[in-house]
C-alpha cells in the first residue's frame, strides 16, 4: 500500500549518523542522498529504491501527534540491538524490547523517540530466534 515514508529532521548530519547506525542494526542502509532547492534528502532501504526518507532544510522538525513508524527486524536480537543503539545515540526510550502478546503471540518489539521526537519501532513477528525457523 505504501511506497515510502518521510520524516523532517532538524539537523540532517546528526540524523544521518543516528539512522545510519540504528537502521544498520536491522540490515538497512542509506541508499541515496540528494539536494534540491536547499533541501537535503537521504533515503534508506535494503536495495534499490529507498522506502524511508529523512530530509532537512525545512527548519524545525515537528513530529506528528500519535504517529509512529515500525521497521521490520530480521530477528529478536536485531530488535534488541536497534533499541540499544538508538538509546546510545540520543533516542528516548518508549518501550524496552520484549514480547507484546496483546498484538499476537510472537510479536517482539521495542519503541523509541528519535532525537527529533519521531516515534520509531523495530518489530519481529517470528517465534524465537531467526535460526529456529530452520530447525525440524
Amino acid at each position: 500500500m505504501l511506497d515510502h515514508v518521510s520524516y523532517a529532521v532538524t539537523d540532517i548530519d546528526k540524523a544521518r549518523a543516528f539512522y545510519d547506525a540504528v537502521l544498520g542494526t536491522l540490515a538497512y542502509k542509506r541508499l541515496m542522498n540528494f539536494e534540491d532547492s536547499g533541501k537535503v534528502f537521504s533515503g534508506y532501504g535494503v536495495t534499490g529504491k529507498p522506502q524511508f526518507w529523512i530530509y532537512g532544510g525545512y527548519g524545525k522538525a515537528v513530529p506528528g501527534t500519535g504517529a509512529h513508524l515500525a521497521f521490520v527486524a530480521p530477528d529478536r536480537p536485531s530488535v534488541d540491538a536497534f533499541h540499544r543503539e538508538a538509546l546510545a545515540r540520543g533516542a528516548r526510550d518508549e518501550g524496552k524490547p520484549g514480547l507484546r502478546p496483546e498484538y499476537h503471540a510472537n510479536y517482539y518489539g521495542a519503541f523509541v523517540f528519535d532525537p527529533d521526537g519521531h516515534k520509531l519501532e523495530a518489530c519481529c513477528h517470528l517465534p524465537g530466534k531467526f535460526e529456529d525457523q530452520f530447525k525440524n
